[in-house]
């Protein structure tokens, strides 16, 4: 299989809780091991950002633009099936159908509308679909050889051992001061944005050089995968089926609008249709940037086109849902 560790651990738990009820009370990653997984992955994904970037950042104009439009497009199409056709109150139609900020959207919905466990739920669909169903396109579209290569990319990565005490220390460091910085600063996910900002700027100036650390990617695909698995199985099908249902439509909306906007640029620019998909689909900042730095990919380019979209939903959310009626009710 295709990020078989990934996969693999997301299947496990979700089959096991399924199959055990009583496991399920017990399934998850504890917070204080998921996030500084998380917060590690972001050095990692920062150290993606060499000097070169800098001039590449200019030649993704093209890209950038196409995928804030789409993104306004999707949410609109989204908002009217959701408000319009399956009456949902105007502010929850928008929490549900907003395509990432899944923690922004989650949080705000806990004080603004009463079914805060919907808008949970239309997320976690759409990452779960979007994460399971990427690797296996890659399968599809660049056949067996391409998993090979992702397993082999994987495997040629320098183990920690291999670090010396000055990447080890710098490593930290980086993790720690752009958490703490983030979180004062007061920037959406700050165990992600932080660690991305200040590895970024330390790669970028050339004053930093980390390796990807083979057992430490082995590691974030086996956390991720395990608690997207843990979430899916607590889901009670029964109580929210009709929710689903309404979630699954939302997300072959989003896919439609994403999907043909890449090919599109695919063909324009010549740029492999998945290195496009990777950075247009939203399918959560660390999941999606992980896939592409396990499947060897441009993870520079993955991580500016989601980086910008997380602060562009972050920064209208708040605006657009201010001005939309709707307020807890029975």
């Amino acid at each position: 299989m295709p990020a078989p560790y990934l996969m693999g651990a997301l299947f496990g738990v979700w089959i096991s809780g399924a199959v055990l009820p009583p496991l399920r009370q017990y399934l998850g990653v504890a917070r204080w091991f998921h996030v500084p997984i998380v917060v590690g992955l972001g050095v990692l994904i920062g150290a993606t950002f060499r000097q070169e970037t800098i001039s590449q950042v200019s030649a993704w104009w093209l890209t950038m633009t196409a995928m804030i439009v789409v993104t306004g497009i999707v949410t609109l199409l989204g908002y009217l099936f959701l408000h319009k056709r399956r009456g949902y109150e105007p502010r929850l139609a928008l929490l549900c159908c907003i395509p990432g900020g899944q923690v922004e959207a989650i949080t705000m919905a806990r004080e603004m509308v009463d079914k805060d466990y919907v808008v949970a739920l239309f997320h976690l669909v759409r990452v779960v679909i979007i994460f399971i169903s990427t690797p296996f396109l890659l399968a599809v579209i660049e056949g067996h050889e391409a998993v090979e290569r992702s397993n082999t990319i994987l495997q040629v990565m320098p183990s920690i051992f291999d670090l010396n005490m000055h990447q080890i220390s710098l490593f930290i460091g980086l993790a720690t001061v752009g958490y703490l910085v983030a979180r004062l600063c007061r920037i959406p996910m700050p165990h992600m944005l932080g660690p991305i900002g200040l590895s970024s700027l330390a790669h970028l100036t050339g004053w930093a050089e980390l390796p990807r650390v083979n057992e430490f990617v082995i590691l974030a695909q086996l956390v991720i995968g395990g608690a997207i698995g843990s979430r899916l199985a607590k889901v009670p099908f029964r109580d929210v089926f009709g929710y689903l249902k309404d979630a699954t439509v939302n997300v072959m909306i989003i896919l439609s609008g994403y999907v043909t906007v890449a090919i599109i640029i695919a063909h324009i620019s010549h740029v492999s249709f998945l290195s496009i998909w990777l950075a247009f689909v939203p399918g959560g900042l660390y999941e999606v940037t992980l896939l592409a730095l396990v499947f060897g990919f441009d993870v520079a380019f993955v991580a500016f086109h989601h980086t910008l979209r997380t602060i562009l939903v972050f920064m209208s959310l708040p605006i657009l849902i201010n001005r939309l009626k709707g307020s807890k009710s029975s």
